[in-house]
């Protein structure tokens, strides 16, 4: 492999590409909600691009800013920010392009999304430097990926309407509910660097209630999505459906704290294909 080819294989590993799958659905939602259908293949392409590159640029800034707590954490300790096959340098640069690109793609998008480039990145950077201060990383975690609806919308009708709003609370509960979930891993080792994690401060029990509740105020947030944007039956049954993939979800945690992994890749990457491919049949 060449020299060039490694890098790429590393930033692709350094950011998880494939956790888009996350964003993304939840983006398109909203455009084919917004554009009651088709939006065209100008907006396909730049919300990809935009997507992307929020995205790639949120996982190089954390990775950036968390290479001293990486190095020590027998979790990420291969990551390639922290065993040095990536230098700083390249990801700094890699971070600040990814930036570059967001606020470029916005621009040709409209004028709304452009100014509201600057601070979704300014959010989208503010989960790695809240986790050092603050519990409610795992919400700022769940907003900047809450953020993909309002993004979407914005994009086709250059104006946030409530039912986005409503989407993006119901996105960034879920997100952060099996965010809670997936930092019962590291547990132990939060609380011995004092990382401001849920289940470092207040422990098993109380992480896994909140969880609970979060992912119960996300199929309470989509409802009133379904209502406001006056959907079909077919959206409903996206978000009946989203409550017993989060009931499974909790199941499994619940059995045995080895299989988050499962619950959250698995199941979570589920959900956002299913709830996208029954609104885009409510809206043929």
């Amino acid at each position: 492999m060449s020299k060039i080819g490694r890098i790429v294989h590393d930033l692709n590993e350094l950011v998880m590409f494939k956790h888009s799958i996350f964003s993304l659905p939840f983006i398109f939602i909203a455009m084919i909600v917004a554009a009651h259908g088709w939006f065209g293949w100008r907006l396909l392409g730049l919300g990809i691009l935009a997507a992307v590159s929020a995205r790639n640029f949120a996982m190089g800034f954390n990775r950036y800013a968390d290479i001293d707590i990486d190095k020590a954490n027998p979790r990420t300790a291969n990551r390639p920010s922290v065993d040095g096959r990536l230098k700083k340098e390249t990801i700094l640069f890699f971070t600040l392009l990814n930036a570059v690109i967001f606020v470029v793609v916005a621009y040709m998008i409209n004028t709304l999304a452009f100014w509201l480039s600057f601070p979704i990145l300014l959010i989208l950077g503010g989960y790695s430097l809240m986790k050092r201060i603050s519990p409610m990383a795992h919400l700022v975690l769940g907003l900047s990926l809450g953020l993909a609806p309002i993004a979407g919308v914005v994009a086709v009708k250059a104006q946030i309407t409530m039912w986005s709003v409503m989407l993006s609370v119901g996105v960034m509960f879920w997100v952060a509910g099996f965010d809670l979930l997936y930092s019962l891993q590291d547990m132990a080792y939060d609380k011995k660097v004092k990382l401001y994690s849920i289940p470092s401060r207040y422990g098993v029990e109380c992480t896994l209630f909140l969880s609970k509740i979060f992912h119960g105020l996300t199929i309470l947030f989509w409802i009133f999505f379904a209502v406001e944007s006056g959907s079909g039956w077919l959206t409903y049954v996206a978000v009946g459906l989203s409550a017993v993939i989060l009931y499974f979800e909790h199941r499994i945690v619940n059995r045995d704290f080895s299989k988050i992994d499962k619950a959250f890749f698995t199941l979570n990457g589920y959900l956002g294909i299913m709830f996208l491919i029954f609104v885009i049949l409510d809206n043929i």
